[in-house]
C-alpha cells in the first residue's frame, strides 16, 4: 500500500472526476468506495476530510457532505431521550446488552427507510453530492460497516459514497483495526490502492 499521504492526494483527484460524481464507468454498479487505511492515521484522515469538505464548500459541482455515524447515534440518543437512560443501562446490563438495544432502537436490523440512520442520510443528503462516511471506529461494535453499506444501498444510488475506514478492505472482507473481521461486503469498490 503506498503512503497514506499520496493516497489522500489520489482519493481528492479521484472525487474530481466528472465520472465518479456522476456514479459512470461502473459497470451499473452503485458508486461505493471504501477508502481503507491504518486506525493510526485516523486524526491525519479526519483533518484531510475536513480540508477537502472546507476547499470545496464553495463548488456546486463538488458538494462533499459528511457524516460522521458516531455523531449521528448519539444526536439520535440525545432527541429521543435516551442517551441517560443507555449510560444507566449500560451499568446495570453490560456494554453487550446496550449494545443490542441501542441497534433495536436505531432500526438496525431492518432492511428498511425506519432505519434511523439510513433515514437521516438520505433526508440530509441533495442530488449531486458526495457521501463521505466517517466514524466507523468510534462505533464499533454498536454499529458495523458491512451493515450499514448493506442498507445504505438499498435507498441511496444517485450520489457515490465513501465509507473511511480504520482497517483494511480488500474487495470482499472489511477488517476493521486491521484485527475484527466484519462480514463481508462485496458492492463497494476499494477507492485507491
Amino acid at each position: 500500500m503506498q503512503n497514506l499521504e499520496n493516497r489522500l492526494n489520489q482519493l481528492e483527484d479521484k472525487i474530481k472526476e466528472d465520472s465518479f460524481r456522476k456514479n459512470k464507468g461502473l459497470g451499473n454498479e452503485v458508486g461505493y468506495y471504501v477508502f481503507d487505511y491504518s486506525a493510526e492515521h485516523e486524526l491525519q484522515v479526519r483533518n484531510r476530510i475536513s480540508y477537502l469538505k472546507s476547499k470545496y464548500s464553495q463548488n456546486s459541482e463538488l458538494n462533499i457532505v459528511v457524516y460522521d455515524l458516531y455523531d449521528i447515534i448519539i444526536d439520535i440518543l440525545e432527541k429521543e431521550g435516551f442517551l441517560d437512560i443507555c449510560m444507566e443501562f449500560e451499568k446495570t446490563k453490560g456494554f453487550t446488552e446496550i449494545t443490542k438495544a441501542v441497534n433495536e432502537m436505531l432500526r438496525m436490523e431492518e432492511d428498511n427507510q425506519s432505519n434511523e440512520i439510513i433515514a437521516h442520510i438520505k433526508n440530509n443528503t441533495k442530488s449531486g453530492s458526495i457521501i463521505f462516511l466517517t466514524g466507523i471506529g468510534k462505533c464499533f461494535p454498536i454499529l458495523r460497516s458491512h451493515k450499514i453499506l448493506n442498507n445504505l444501498h438499498q435507498y441511496i444510488d444517485d450520489v457515490p459514497v465513501v465509507l473511511f475506514f480504520p482497517g483494511k478492505y480488500d474487495g470482499q472482507s472489511l477488517m476493521l483495526f486491521d484485527e475484527i473481521k466484519d462480514d463481508n461486503y462485496y458492492r463497494a469498490f476499494k477507492l485507491v490502492d
